[in-house]
């Protein structure tokens, strides 16, 4: 540090304390940077080589993602270079080792590579396979998460190339086997590293159409490379999240991508999927001239059927005659009314000759009847001529009595001569 520089034990410890008034040196921060990016670790990324200069014994070369549009330069020995067996060329998908380094001097923030390794099929049919096997775990792939797609869908989302072979094979098919069929397409890239981004946004803005009933992701095959954007697990999660029906129309049968195994329905190609995602007018019109048929003949079968059982019917006594069992039951009604009256006729007279005997019986037992076989009731005339009492014996009539005697037609009175003798029974 040169001797009217200030000294670090005045300056401040961190970049928060600094001021215009006590600022750090140009020097210090760069050490200070310095220092805190060699603390870093090193870091093994993946990525595109676009473009690779070698400058004597030093190279410089740009990696870009392999999915968005972000570019990374970075600089790597020769030698690093010479011992890959394949030289790396524009184009190849690579990973590399990569540190970060801050050059004091020049305020310059370089990535230097450590190693690089180019990525082979092998290598990313693995990696695909592991991520299938990791997503399978999640459940993502399960049967019971998959839709079932509507037997004639109101307007299709269609995700595609632009001007593709695949879009105009599920346009033209779909077309034929359903003429008022309606599309909704979204062109966008199908391989690249602005693939994956330009898919999702098109199958979330069709996702959020109330108007879609199912959506297809139609692509004309191609290399393992060129397909790797349907693999990729942001698309993946993306597609199970979605809540209208996804078809996979990718048309790569020998290296199924990770799409097929969420989507709720897997098309070998896209005319395959225009075939299983609209019904073929002819069949269905068909179909339904069979339906009718069959309806008119079951209607007839079983209007005969009713008809027979009417007849039946109407051939029985009781429909036939119906009078005969009105009179059967007329003439029970008679026969009761005559069982009912000569029953309570029985009884009357029965009650009659009851009343007429107990009548009888009153009449034999009464003081009258008694009176009217010659029998009289005597009694003494009182003082006061208010009261009798009946002479039940002669001694109680002394001479001159007066008697107050009643027969079966009257009364009349006497006087008792005393010549009344006790006669014994």
């Amino acid at each position: 540090m040169a001797a009217d520089a200030t000294p670090e034990s005045t300056l401040p410890n961190t970049a928060a304390e600094t001021s215009p008034d006590n600022p750090w040196p140009l020097q210090l921060l760069s050490r200070k940077l310095k220092a805190h990016i060699e603390r870093a670790p090193s870091a093994w990324i993946e990525g595109q080589v676009i473009e690779l200069n070698r400058r004597g014994g030093n190279a410089f070369l740009t990696l870009r993602d392999v999915d968005a549009e972000i570019s990374l330069p970075a600089s790597v020995w020769s030698t690093v270079l010479d011992r890959q067996k394949i030289p790396l060329e524009r184009g190849s998908r690579v990973v590399a080792l990569v540190k970060a380094d801050f050059w004091v001097k020049t305020g310059r923030l370089n990535m230097s590579v450590k190693d690089i390794r180019p990525v082979g099929l092998g290598d990313l049919l693995a990696r695909i396979e592991r991520l299938r096997q990791a997503l399978a775990a999640e459940g993502l792939f399960a049967d019971s998460r998959k839709r079932k797609l509507p037997l004639l869908p109101h307007r299709i989302g269609l995700i595609t190339g632009r001007d593709s072979d695949a879009k105009k094979d599920v346009l033209r098919n779909a077309a034929l086997r359903w003429p008022a069929v309606e599309f909704d397409v979204r062109e966008v890239a199908v391989q690249g590293n602005t693939a994956v981004a330009q898919i999702i946004a098109a199958l979330r803005s069709l996702d959020a159409d109330p108007h879609v009933d199912v959506i297809v992701l139609a692509r004309g095959g191609g290399a393992l490379e060129d397909l790797l954007p349907f693999s990729n697990e942001d698309l993946i999660r993306a597609v199970a999240a979605a809540s209208t029906p996804v078809v996979s129309a990718i048309g790569h049968e020998a290296d199924r991508p990770i799409l097929d195994d969420v989507a709720d329905l897997r098309a070998s190609t896209p005319t395959d999927a225009a075939k299983r995602i609209v019904p073929d007018v002819s069949e269905e019109l068909a179909m339904v001239r069979q339906a009718r048929d069959h309806l008119r003949r079951s209607i007839g079968r079983m209007v005969d059927r009713e008809t027979d059982r009417l007849h039946a019917l109407r051939s029985r006594p009781v429909l036939a005659t119906p009078d005969t069992m009105v009179a059967a039951r007329s003439e029970d009604i008679t026969r009761l009314q005559r069982r009912s009256h000569a029953a309570v006729s029985t009884a009357v007279v029965r009650a009659l000759d009851q009343v007429h005997h107990l009548r009888a019986q009153v009449r034999a037992l009464s003081p009258q009847k008694t009176l009217d076989r010659g029998y009289a009731v005597v009694q003494m005339v009182g003082e006061d001529q208010a009261g009798h009492t009946v002479v039940s014996s002669p001694a109680q009539t002394p001479e001159g009595t007066p008697l107050a005697i009643r027969v079966a037609e009257g009364r009349f009175r006497a006087v008792s001569t005393g010549q009344a003798q006790l006669v014994e029974h």
